[in-house]
């Protein structure tokens, strides 16, 4: 993998865009060897332990968000990527199915927004579960059309992202959910930034061949706050790359659980997701771990066991999807958006028409279709 992104920089290519093209690639499949695995990674040149504050979140706090205490959680940082940290599946045994009932069952609903609203009326699109549990619970084979659940792709929350002009605004917000913010807050804090805020939400769901194309998210005002991501469900390669395309990506693989953190400069790098899989250490920790909760939860906790209805949905569904979740920081403490946000002057070309697939493909003159359904392209 080194000699060709090597090659790609002496060639002049984009070396992002054809690493990220070589992970995406079918036919034949790509060699996943230089993939960092942090499930069984040592500290060695290329990663190297992360530092967390084990005082900032109590045993306590962590176990009411289905964390395990800090001190056993498993962080990393790599070298070249100040202000990157990742964290691998710091849940508690059982406690990952409350986070993924949350993101299918209760935050597509409505305040909040998701690609269905674009082409659907607010009726339609009330109780996206309940209209879905009957179709999940048949076959594929014998269900057409896709469940709405299915063709599921965004959902905001907070601060409602604004696909087309790449900003947030102040008339545009619903509640952030409470559990979610919880859980942010101590993830945030351990690693560092005790004074996060909870004020944007993107989900991304993820189906068997979808992709995120490469992008840098830099729509929030306040940059000095990290980004959080946490993964559910199957495997993704996840590509990590510098301040320009020229830049080629470190490759890591993110499993159910896994959370990470851009802070610092990490925090503006270009980064992609090129392929869902399978997990490459087998079976995914939801699909092994049982509910195995119930032992672990304390008084006043924020997750709940999930009832064995709703997780046999939950279960099917994860069994060729990923949820990915993105939270941020929008604005510094005192901050108020601006009356013409500067955000609306998008400086890269790629980040023009949106975090698209097709938007880097217009170089092969192979413009695809964009529509709210699309199973190839997520955005973030």
């Amino acid at each position: 993998m080194a000699k060709m992104a090597a090659s790609m920089i002496e060639s002049g290519e984009d070396a992002f865009r054809k690493i990220f093209k070589f992970y995406k690639r079918r036919n034949p499949p790509p060699d996943f060897s230089d993939v960092i695995d942090f499930t069984k990674a040592i500290p060695c040149e290329k990663i190297v332990p992360a530092k967390l504050d084990t005082t900032a979140v109590s045993d306590v706090e962590a176990a009411r968000v289905g964390l395990q205490p800090v001190r056993d959680w498993k962080a990393f940082g790599l070298q070249g990527y100040p202000g990157f940290i990742f964290i691998s599946n710091p849940f508690l045994r059982g406690s990952q199915r409350f986070w993924v009932r949350q993101c299918l069952k209760t935050y597509p609903q409505k305040p909040n927004i998701c690609n269905l609203d674009m082409h659907m009326s607010p009726s339609d699109t009330q109780d996206i579960w309940g209209n879905s549990v009957h179709g999940l619970s048949m076959s594929p084979r014998k269900r057409e059309p896709k469940t709405l659940l299915e063709r599921l792709r965004w959902v905001t929350l907070g601060y409602h992202y604004n696909w087309d002009t790449k900003t947030y605004s102040a008339s545009n917000y619903t509640p952030f959910p409470a559990d979610l913010h919880l859980l942010s807050v101590h993830l945030a804090a351990a690693c560092g930034f005790p004074g996060f805020i909870s004020e944007a939400g993107i989900l991304n769901y993820y189906r068997s061949d979808s992709s995120l194309g490469i992008h840098v998210d830099e729509s929030e005002l306040d940059h000095t706050q990290p980004l959080l991501s946490l993964s559910f469900g199957q495997s993704a390669i996840f590509l990590l790359g510098g301040t320009c395309r020229q830049d080629p990506p470190t490759a890591m693989y993110m499993n159910s659980g896994d959370v990470m953190v851009m802070s610092g400069q990490s925090r503006l790098l270009y980064h992609a997701v090129p392929r869902i899989l399978p997990p490459p250490q087998g079976p995914t920790a939801l699909e092994t771990e049982g509910c195995g909760l119930a032992s672990s939860m304390q008084d006043g906790a924020v997750v709940e066991l999930v009832s064995e209805e709703d997780w046999t949905l939950c279960s099917r569904y994860i069994q060729s999807s990923r949820v990915n979740v993105t939270v941020r920081q929008v604005l510094r403490q005192g901050q108020s958006f601006p009356e013409a946000p500067s955000s609306l002057q998008r400086t890269d070309a790629d980040q023009a028409t949106g975090y698209h697939e097709e938007a880097a493909d217009r170089d092969s003159g192979k413009r695809k279709r964009s529509n709210s359904d699309s199973a190839d392209t997520v955005q973030t």
